[in-house]
């Protein structure tokens, strides 16, 4: 009877797919950089879904680095690698996780038939709910010895330390672990600093945590609960921004809201925070850009209401024009559904002078989208402290001829001796990219 379910549901899936044929009428470019092309909204009965097969990485392969740049697994055999964090000891620490499928009745439509593709063709995966210390002891580019450092974990995404303590941050709570330079393993159960938005629906399940630079402060992202508020404005309550929290107390304001789903966060040379966003879907292949923007305290970004400034969403009710009119346009787009997730200034890379300012995006890559987008690490150049002219491929290759995942980037971090690293969470690898003259 399960199989029959299985065999049913994937045929009314089929059916659906083809009647989702809306195609990208633009060129990908024109959707990325400061003033990205924003057609009218394309809407339809049922929303384009695209999702690649996970066939992950033969013997032999790797992903295609850029002219002057080598890449080589740094890590193998993780279990849904997301996030990564630099120890000042040069430890990579990698958090393992995964929400696995929604509960569809919490979804509507749209999100039934995205979780059912996806569990289809492979995309979810049992949460290992831990965070591994990954040490290169004889400095060749590859960890060789390997330590869960912390388990029990509530699907773990974000990670920072501060002095002696190490901070994660679970799906649904801030924890504090207390933390020695170079040990490989934490016994202690740890404590929670704060609680975080979760709850039955979690739409957006990652938080990711980042401290100041003089540790005072830690900053947490909070992903939306619905696409565009279709669980409910009530259910938005405290998400779709990004919190500043004192490490101390566990007190919280709002730094900065209307961002439908922040990840990656680093600070910029001159202090300032920037974010990557995931952008609004079910609007056509052309819209909306995913972005990066520098955030402003106290900053509105538009979500729900309305997307780059002052386009109204009118699938959103009731609306909010007073709100929409203090909607800051953001930096740079990243293009249409690219799920760009990972974030690393170049400040300390060693990558050769292309590499010298900007940042780095890891691209998980789109599922509502024809054709797909994303699915490579890029690298945005800045001038004048602002993002400027087209991305530079870094690393690609993750589809395969066949238009098969064979990874998807996530988590990006600059190692010490100024090598990039990036998280490979359908690959279940780390990769270390470095010029091509170093180990």
């Amino acid at each position: 009877m399960h199989r029959l379910r299985i065999f049913l549901c994937a045929g009314l899936v089929a059916v659906a797919i083809a009647g989702c044929d809306n195609q990208a009428q633009l060129p990908a470019e024109n959707s990325y950089g400061p003033n990205p092309s924003l057609p009218a909204p394309h809407k339809s009965l049922f929303p384009t879904y695209n999702v690649p097969s996970v066939k992950g990485w033969k013997d032999g392969e790797h992903p295609t680095a850029a002219g002057g740049l080598v890449v080589k697994a740094f890590a193998t055999g993780l279990e849904h690698p997301r996030w990564l964090y630099v120890l000042p000891n040069g430890d990579v620490l990698v958090a393992e996780g995964n929400q696995g499928a929604k509960s569809a009745d919490k979804m509507g439509y749209g999100g039934w038939l995205e979780s059912l593709v996806r569990r289809i063709q492979g995309h979810f995966v049992k949460s290992a709910n831990r965070i591994t210390l990954l040490r290169d002891t004889n400095g060749g580019g590859v960890a060789n010895m390997t330590s869960v450092l912390v388990s029990n974990l509530n699907v773990p995404f974000g990670m920072t330390v501060i002095g002696d303590t190490l901070y994660v941050a679970d799906t649904d709570a801030l924890m504090a672990f207390p933390y020695k330079a170079g040990e490989v393993k934490i016994t202690d159960p740890g404590r929670r600093v704060t609680a975080l938005p979760a709850g039955p629906i979690n739409h957006h399940w990652t938080k990711n945590v980042i401290a100041n630079k003089d540790g005072t402060k830690l900053y947490v992202t909070i992903g939306s609960n619905s696409n565009v508020g279709e669980n409910g404005l009530a259910a938005e309550a405290d998400r779709a921004m990004i919190w500043e929290i004192d490490p101390a107390t566990g007190e919280h304001r709002v730094f900065a809201s209307g961002l439908r789903n922040p990840n990656g966060m680093d600070w910029a040379p001159d202090g300032t925070l920037w974010t990557v966003v995931n952008e609004r879907d079910e609007l056509g292949s052309d819209l909306v850009p995913d972005y990066l923007t520098s955030v402003k305290d106290g900053g509105f970004y538009g979500w729900p209401y309305s997307y780059y400034g002052g386009h109204i969403d009118d699938r959103v009710q009731p609306q909010n024009p007073d709100l929409v009119t203090k909607a800051i346009r953001p930096d740079y787009a990243l293009g249409t559904h690219t799920a760009s997730l990972g974030l690393a200034w170049s400040e300390n890379a060693k990558l050769g002078d292309l590499y010298a300012s900007g940042v780095f995006v890891g691209q998980h890559g789109s599922w509502n989208r024809k054709p797909l987008n994303g699915y490579r690490v890029i690298f945005v150049p800045f001038k004048n402290a602002k993002p400027s002219g087209q991305p530079v491929d870094v690393l690609t290759g993750f589809l395969n001829d066949e238009g098969k995942a064979r990874g998807r980037p996530v988590g990006l971090a600059i190692d010490k001796t100024g090598a990039l690293l990036v998280a490979d969470d359908a690959g279940n690898t780390v990769w270390r990219v470095s010029p091509a003259a170093s180990p």
